[in-house]
């Protein structure tokens, strides 16, 4: 079975979970390591991760692991996803490094987010920076911000003043403002995972900051915000966001020389972690 003396429980940005529901992450995780499988970082996603989280948000724990090389010298192939079942307000699950990769070389922003979420409850020393290396290399922005693009569509789709779930509206402004800083930087920096520090360093109009702060701190102390009509500001700017990214054209797309190089680093680096431990 593989050493997991290098990863540490770190716990940090967890203080203020409820101990129980943290308890039971930890145990899941411990769970994948007593099944030798590196674990290389387990952080929360959603709401919590974004910053808009109610008090009855779920715990959404996301983790990234590596197989020990035995399983890669078998024919038939391991899932490339472990799941848990969700139980009440805890759902766990984790992709494989090759999986997370793939995706990455895609354009999908997931792995991005992960790597930079503030919420971690379980980290191996010095993997998120050497994945973080990569990503930066690996990573086309351009399609990272296609991928918000398609998140915002999911969740703005109606016409301005119609009432929308107030929650829903939170679930709009995540990618809007992603994609606000981005193009506040030439679409060449991946924003971060948590919507507040992202609109901490966004230009946008002060009274429409106000709305959005305000909106966040509802969610924070309701569990059901109900339906109504978005604040003018806000319909406004998510209005405004439709329309720009409506025919979004960025250069998403690498030369083949650039793609083979792409995959090369990646596959390099899935390899190095595959081989650090044999098991």
């Amino acid at each position: 079975m593989a050493e997991t003396q290098k990863s540490s429980v770190t716990g940090r940005g967890t203080e203020d979970f409820d101990p129980q529901a943290v308890a039971e992450i930890r145990s899941r995780l411990q769970s994948v390591h007593r099944d030798g499988i590196r674990i290389g970082f387990a952080i929360e996603s959603g709401s919590r991760a974004w910053g808009f989280p109610s008090p009855d948000s779920d715990y959404d724990c996301r983790f990234v692991y590596v197989r020990p090389l035995n399983d890669h010298l078998r024919l038939r192939a391991a899932r490339d996803v472990i799941e848990f079942p969700i139980v009440g307000d805890i759902d766990t699950g984790g992709w494989d490094l090759k999986k997370a990769l793939l995706l990455a070389l895609k354009g999908n922003a997931v792995l991005v987010e992960w790597l930079k979420s503030p919420i971690v409850y379980e980290e191996e020393a010095g993997f998120r920076d050497r994945l973080g290396t990569l990503l930066d290399e690996i990573m086309v922005p351009g399609k990272v911000a296609q991928h918000y693009v398609g998140l915002f569509r999911q969740q703005w789709t109606l016409q301005e003043g119609a009432p929308i779930r107030l929650k829903k509206l939170l679930y709009a402004l995540r990618p809007a403002i992603a994609l606000e800083w981005m193009r506040q930087r030439s679409f060449v920096a991946l924003p971060p995972m948590n919507m507040m520090e992202c609109l901490e360093t966004t230009e946008i109009d002060s009274t429409l900051r106000h709305a959005i702060i305000e909106l966040v701190e509802v969610k924070k102390q309701t569990r059901e915000m109900g339906e109504g009509k978005p604040p003018v500001q806000i319909d406004r700017f998510l209005g405004d966001i439709a329309e720009r990214y409506r025919d979004l054209s960025l250069p998403s797309q690498r030369d083949n020389d650039e793609e083979t190089a792409a995959h090369h680093l990646a596959d390099k680096f899935y390899l190095q972690e595959v081989l650090s431990r044999k098991g």
